[in-house]
Order: C-alpha cells, then structure tokens, then sequence
C-alpha cells in the first residue's frame, strides 16, 4: 500500500501518535504493558518524518530510539489540546465515581432500612446524581469539596 501525505498531513499525523502514545503511557509512567503492541509502528511513522517532510518534528534518544522533537512536546496548541483532554477526564471521571460511591450508599442504606415500595430505576438516579455533581463543579470547581481524613461521616 503507498499512501502519501503532505507535510502538514505528515504533521497532523505525528501529532495524534504522540497524543495516542501518550495516553498508552499516562498510567504506568512510561512502564505500560500495552507499550509494546504500538511501539513498532510508532518507530515507523516516525522514520518517515524526514521523507515527508517532517524531519524536524524527531529527535534520536540516547537508546538510539526515536522520538518526538522538543518542539513538539513544546508546542502550545498541543499542550493546551492535552490539557483540555486531561481535565475532561478528570471532571467525567470523579463524578462518575462519586456517582457510583452515593447511589451504593443509597440503596445499601434503603436496603438495610427495610423500606418498601417500587425498585429505584438506577440508571435515571445515577444520571441525577452526575447532574447535581456536574451542577455543584460547575457553579464552584473543587472551593466546597472537603475531604475527611482518618475518620468517617
């Protein structure tokens, strides 16, 4: 298969395997077992560089390895388009859990007090949970979030 690019194609490209390695790498610092399943053809995309154009934008490690350039880690509209992702994550993935944590409480503490009456429908009160979360983040980010150490409510 030949497929070719234009620079600025070739560009876009490294762009999203650096966002792509990044998330492999994000959990485990580097040590990911998935590391191996994309690092060949990381390596690939990034011999091309040059022949597209893009010479500029890999560097050679000290292992002999290549990679990104400093001036792609150092670009801005990346660093900004990482961190939007990175706080998207965070934001979804608190209230998630803090979501799953009370609808938990809720029904252990429905169950534990014997109360009758028609099953919750969980889905619909989880989503109200998120949706009073996502309200209160919205309105104060983390100002009215205490966390107890060492003891319990």
């Amino acid at each position: 298969m030949n497929v070719s690019f234009t620079p600025q194609e070739f560009t876009r490209l490294l762009e999203l395997l650096n966002f792509g390695m990044r998330t492999v790498l994000s959990r485990q610092g580097g040590e990911s077992p998935h590391l191996e399943r994309y690092a060949g053809l990381e390596q690939k995309l990034l011999a091309k560089a040059s022949d597209c154009g893009c010479g500029n934008l890999v560097d050679v490690s000290g292992d002999g390895k290549l990679v990104p350039s400093m001036k792609m880690d150092s670009d801005e509209l990346l660093r900004k388009i990482a961190g939007e992702s990175d706080n998207d994550i965070f934001w979804h993935e608190l209230i998630a859990r803090l979501a799953d944590r009370d609808l938990g409480v809720e029904q252990t503490l429905a169950a534990l007090s014997g109360k009758g009456g028609p099953p919750i429908n969980a889905e619909v009160r989880l989503k109200e949970i998120e949706d009073a979360y996502w309200a209160e983040f919205e309105g104060n980010d983390l100002a009215k979030i205490v966390v107890l150490r060492g003891g319990k409510e």
